[in-house]
């Protein structure tokens, strides 16, 4: 797909993904679980709210799809376990996390939609170790954006998209191809 640009008054995005191209890094993303984890059964999916979850649902169903064996995804959620809690204006929001147990000999494959710094993977990584001693820890992200600020490098990447720091990549997942596409914004 061809990048688009479109100018609005209020800012310049770029269309980097559309429907079509996210469910295709999607599914490439799959295959690649597949390909790395000969035994499906001992993996586990944990989507990071909210966007994570979404993206870790897809995946599930088209490794079922593909392999014909259900992959459990749960949920981590990392509000109390971010290095600036204590310094944020506001309270996180705190969500539920859900994951099968026990964790131990399994892998967790950590799913978010964009990797910035680093910093909510380690802190999804923190909560999951609160869980469990999982056998490994994987990380699948839709987006990686470059600007670590932690040595934290994701197993599976649907696009990598090299960033400025002031830019910012907005992500919206619907229930319509229609609905769904990724912009890189320079406010």
């Amino acid at each position: 797909m061809n990048e688009k640009k479109t100018t609005t008054s209020s800012d310049k995005s770029i269309l980097v993904m559309d429907g079509p191209a996210i469910r295709r890094a999607l599914r490439r993303i799959a295959h690649e679980i597949i390909e790395r984890n000969p035994d499906l059964s001992q993996i586990v999916l944990a989507g990071i709210p909210s966007r994570g979850n979404e993206i870790a649902r897809r995946i599930a169903d088209t490794i079922s799809a593909i392999e014909k064996v259900s992959v459990p995804v749960g949920t981590i959620d990392v509000a109390m376990h971010r290095d600036d809690v204590g310094t944020r204006t506001e309270l996180p929001v705190v969500r539920a996390s859900t994951l099968p147990l026990p964790l131990e000999k399994r892998t967790v494959i950590i799913i978010d939609d964009v990797l910035f710094t680093g910093r909510t993977v380690r802190a999804a990584m923190d909560a999951i170790t609160s869980f469990g001693r999982p056998a490994r820890i994987q990380l699948a992200v839709l987006i990686d954006r470059g600007h670590r600020e932690l040595p934290i490098r994701a197993d599976y990447v649907g696009k990598n998209l090299p960033t400025a720091p002031d830019e910012k990549v907005r992500l919206r997942l619907g229930e319509e191809e229609s609905d769904e596409d990724v912009w890189l914004v320079k406010e």
